[in-house]
């Protein structure tokens, strides 16, 4: 995973910068507490990544990428509220430390921040705005109307988590003036990654103990959250093969997008099977 997260200081310093003028200092303190209480920062990678695939400036893509992961941070806050979960990457969520009100706050705090960067680029807006509306729908859908068979679960992976995937691709493309076929190529790529995310996320609460995932355990189960796992019957290995597929069809449309920069090929084709490898 090292050579993926080859940008990951530049990410942390430009999330410090994008966070340091938030006031009041109180919010400030909220917003730095969910950001940077760990993360893998797979989608500003991915941003990164993919702007240096297209032979971009990365220097184009770091306002993107940052405001990628406020948008994912924002949407973990909401997600442990639901979830009533206490414990986020081996620190206390926000509402757990801060109380409900001062946690959506910080979460639409950290929306705002975000949309603040992607403003210079109505093309990028476009791309993340649909994003949080497949997200919003998704969350919903999960709640309300639970899927209850193997397609309606991959709508839903797809909207939940495949979906800020699909726009972290497509921004790093726009961020390197790439043509509409690459951008849409990539989006299909980080899609299909964020789905298989998703399922591993799934086994990993299923299998996994808590202090190695850093949050609680068997929630889907407990809280009868529509996983593969609870959705399906489907044994923790065919899940997890369910998510090598959906990693193969994320490296036909890695090829499908036809760039000549072979190394930064190979630091994405290592991340669709990282994701699907991960332990945490």
């Amino acid at each position: 995973m090292e050579n993926v997260t080859r940008h990951q200081d530049r990410i942390e310093q430009r999330l410090e910068t994008a966070l340091a003028a938030v006031e009041p200092p109180e919010l400030r303190d909220q917003v730095e507490h969910v950001v940077f209480s760990g993360g893998k920062r797979v989608r500003p990678n991915i941003t990164l990544l993919i702007c240096d695939v297209l032979d971009g400036d990365i220097d184009n893509a770091m306002d993107f990428a940052a405001g990628i992961e406020l948008i994912h941070s924002a949407s973990l806050v909401i997600d442990d509220i639901i979830d009533e979960s206490e414990l986020r990457r081996g620190t206390d969520s926000a509402w757990a430390a801060y109380g409900h009100p001062s946690a959506i706050i910080a979460s639409n705090g950290l929306i705002g921040e975000a949309l603040a960067l992607f403003t210079k680029e109505p093309e990028a807006m476009q791309a993340v705005t649909e994003a949080m509306a497949e997200l919003g729908g998704g969350e919903a859908t999960e709640i309300a109307d639970k899927p209850d068979s193997e397609t309606a679960y991959m709508k839903l992976a797809r909207r939940k988590t495949g979906a800020l995937f699909r726009a972290s691709a497509e921004l790093g493309a726009i961020a390197a003036d790439a043509d509409p076929y690459t951008v849409e190529a990539f989006g299909q790529y980080a899609e299909r990654v964020g789905v298989a995310f998703q399922i591993r996320d799934d086994v990993l609460d299923a299998t996994a103990d808590a202090e190695t995932l850093g949050k609680p355990t068997q929630h889907d189960a407990t809280k009868e959250r529509p996983s593969i796992v609870e959705v399906t019957g489907l044994s923790t290995e065919e899940a997890n093969e369910r998510a090598r597929k959906e990693t193969d069809r994320a490296l036909e449309a890695l090829e499908a997008a036809k760039v000549d920069n072979k190394e930064t090929v190979e630091y994405l084709e290592s991340l669709a099977y990282f994701v699907v490898e991960r332990q945490r």
